[in-house]
């Protein structure tokens, strides 16, 4: 009867138990005492958690939990899933509303870029790109005109991807550090790179990936970076060439959700940056 589950086209993304009289109590990370309640897991982070009476909200903050009621769980649980999970929820039916929406204002690009240029197919599929990346699309038109601009020399969605996201640059960095001054970034040592870049060159001619022993110290110098910057409460973000770029983000999409993956070409030339650290 607690149990509640969230699902996209009959799979399920997540689920939790959860006690409607109750309050859920959870530890950011830092408190100073303990509550006698029922222990649980905020389903949206994975945060330890208390299931407490509405009574022992008072006490629970003044220990350092953030005190939400149920219903509050379950909305920010699918409003997290939502997010993580746009791409599958973009089709093509979407895409043609945005389409027919923005034709009002601009029907010239529109009507140039679709199908002269792009099918809708492959508009769909980097829109759906974009939103993997925690992108938004709302910005519709400079996405468009983007790609009208590129989709005469390539029709390669990676490609037209990487430069809408050139393009996108001043809200991508918004997105994850605000209007901050500074924007700090880890970087990777040249040899490192070099290392990555001909790893990518020989997958290009059809060679295996990364090398196990190379992926995993890769993994954990980025994990352990990317750590110290969510305990001080700053983005971690790795800045590395374009080409690497795609690369890289596949590689710790699935393992690191909280990294973000750029390019140097999609930091926007007045933005001041601060190195926080360099993998080896």
């Amino acid at each position: 009867p607690n149990l509640y589950r969230i699902s996209i086209a009959g799979v399920t993304l997540g689920q939790a138990e959860i006690y409607a009289d109750k309050e859920m109590a959870i530890n950011p990370g830092e408190v100073f005492g303990e509550l006698n309640g029922i222990a649980g897991k905020d389903p949206a982070f994975g945060l330890d958690a208390v299931w407490i009476d509405a009574s022992q909200r008072e006490q629970a903050q003044s220990l350092g939990y953030t005190v939400v009621d149920a219903s509050t769980v379950i909305a920010t649980h699918l409003s997290h899933l939502i997010q993580q999970h746009a791409a599958q929820l973009l089709g093509h039916e979407e895409v043609q509303k945005l389409l027919e929406k923005l034709a009002d204002s601009a029907p010239k690009l529109v009507s140039e870029l679709i199908p002269d240029l792009l099918p809708l197919s492959s508009l769909v599929k980097i829109l759906q790109g974009l939103l993997k990346e925690q992108i938004p699309i709302r910005d519709i038109r400079t996405i468009t005109q983007t790609l009208a601009e590129h989709a005469h020399r390539t029709k390669d969605a990676d490609e037209l991807i990487s430069a809408v996201r050139i393009s996108l640059n001043r809200l991508i960095v918004q997105n994850i550090n605000g209007i901050e001054d500074e924007f700090p970034v880890i970087t990777i040592q040249p040899e490192l790179e070099q290392l990555l870049q001909s790893t990518v060159d020989a997958m290009t001619e059809g060679g295996a990936g990364f090398e196990p022993g190379l992926a995993e110290k890769l993994q954990n110098s980025l994990g352990e970076i990317a750590k110290r910057q969510e305990l001080a409460g700053q983005p971690a973000v790795l800045v590395v060439a374009p080409k690497l770029r795609q690369l890289l983000a596949n590689f710790t999409r699935s393992v690191m959700q909280n990294l973000h993956v750029m390019s140097y070409q999609e930091i926007p030339e007045d933005k001041k940056i601060r190195i926080v650290g360099t993998v080896g």
